[in-house]
């Protein structure tokens, strides 16, 4: 038949990989918008939190630990508390109204990664879908092609966004800093008072290795 030859010229190996990437990028979804992102337990100690001995030695002496005004917790340091979770979170970093979940500490690798594997989907789709065009200045072939057409539009945004995305993201993980750090460093009473613009950061490789690895 024809499907048996198109599968000994390899020609639905393809189809099938992408199909298994749009399967794991909604996979991912649900997993990162499920899953615990670092929520901060009340019986948890303050100095509970990995890797956090060096980054306090750093910072002023009279700067404490302090407990959260909304859920009375003792606030690790890099934490937050999410006004929609009603929950602090450790290393947050921001809630995500398309995860309805917030980023934090423990999902905020795979969050990564789903980004990763969307921009790969959307890359490939968007492949397809320009590969399909054909251009002609009629009326008739925009009948035939609009679907096509805008089809391809939507891709091309939400390419242009997931990789804005990652991007940001990548850079601020290489700097060993959250999107909350970052856009309210003035506001962070360990980074105001801390002598370093970033005492977290310890070289692109070893931020790296620590947030992945």
């Amino acid at each position: 038949s024809d499907l048996q030859k198109q599968e000994e010229r390899g020609e639905l190996l393809q189809p099938l990989i992408f199909v298994l990437l749009v399967l794991c990028s909604i996979l991912l979804y649900f997993k990162v918008s499920l899953m615990d992102p670092g929520f901060v337990k009340p019986d948890e100690e303050e100095g509970e939190d990995k890797g956090q001995g060096v980054v306090i030695l750093q910072l002023p002496g009279d700067i404490k630990l302090r407990r959260c005004g909304y859920c009375l917790v003792k606030q690790p340091m890099r934490a937050k508390h999410c006004q929609q979770c009603q929950h602090c979170v450790r290393r947050y970093d921001h809630h995500c109204p398309w995860l309805e979940n917030c980023v934090g500490e423990r999902n905020h690798p795979l969050f990564i990664v789903y980004l990763s594997v969307q921009l790969v989907v959307l890359l490939w789709g968007g492949h397809v879908a320009w590969s399909g065009l054909y251009f002609e200045q009629s009326w008739e072939w925009l009948q035939h092609n609009i679907f096509l057409l805008v089809s391809f539009l939507l891709i091309l945004i939400f390419t242009i966004v997931v990789l804005l995305l990652l991007v940001s993201h990548l850079y601020l993980i290489s700097c060993n800093t959250t999107t909350w750090e970052f856009m309210s460093h003035h506001r962070i009473s360990y980074l105001q008072h801390s002598q370093l613009e970033n005492p977290f950061d310890q070289g692109i490789i070893l931020n790296l290795w620590r947030f992945f690895c």
